[in-house]
């Protein structure tokens, strides 16, 4: 039986979801609504897609398992190289459970640029499930910065709202 690339998927899934909500215009809060509820869909189907991995995780395997690989840059032996082992199994599976979260708690405290906010969480989701499943240094390499930039934006421009998001779950 063959196994669809299910870490694939979950690298590609938020990143396309971003890559959706680029195309919705900015023009009335009714958007807001339409966002709010995309981008946590796009997370919801995403933690399916770890509880999937989990599945298909066999605990008895030392091993990294699920690889797919890829030659992306033969000349310099870069290959998109990525698999999942008992440590990054829970990682991917807890980012996969706090993005929904993270965007429900910003539900109601966050009233501007929900569009920008929502594909910068969907953009670090999809960075950071890259980190923690890469097998390739420089794969590793460009996931890790990549990760770096939605959370240089939502750092910079959300963390008042952060705060009052926590304060709002407090």
């Amino acid at each position: 039986m063959a196994v669809a690339p299910v870490l694939s998927v979950l690298i590609l899934l938020p990143l396309a979801a971003a890559a959706l909500l680029l195309l919705v215009p900015n023009r009335d809060g009714a958007r807001d609504s339409f966002v709010r509820w995309f981008a946590l869909g796009a997370s919801l189907a995403e933690f399916a897609v770890t509880l999937r991995m989990w599945g298909l995780f066999d605990p008895s395997r030392p091993d990294f398992q699920l690889v797919e690989r890829a030659d992306w840059i033969p000349a310099f032996g870069i290959q998109y190289a990525v698999g999942v082992d008992g440590i990054s199994l829970f990682l991917v599976i807890l980012t996969g459970f706090l993005t929904p979260l993270a965007l429900l708690g910003s539900w109601r405290s966050l009233q501007k640029q929900v569009k920008a906010f929502s594909i910068f969480m969907l953009l670090l989701e999809s960075a950071m499930v890259g980190v923690f499943l890469s097998l390739d240094m420089f794969l590793f390499y460009l996931f890790w910065d990549a990760m770096l930039i939605p959370m240089y934006f939502l750092i910079g421009v959300w963390a008042t709202s952060g705060a009052l998001c926590l304060m709002n779950l407090l």
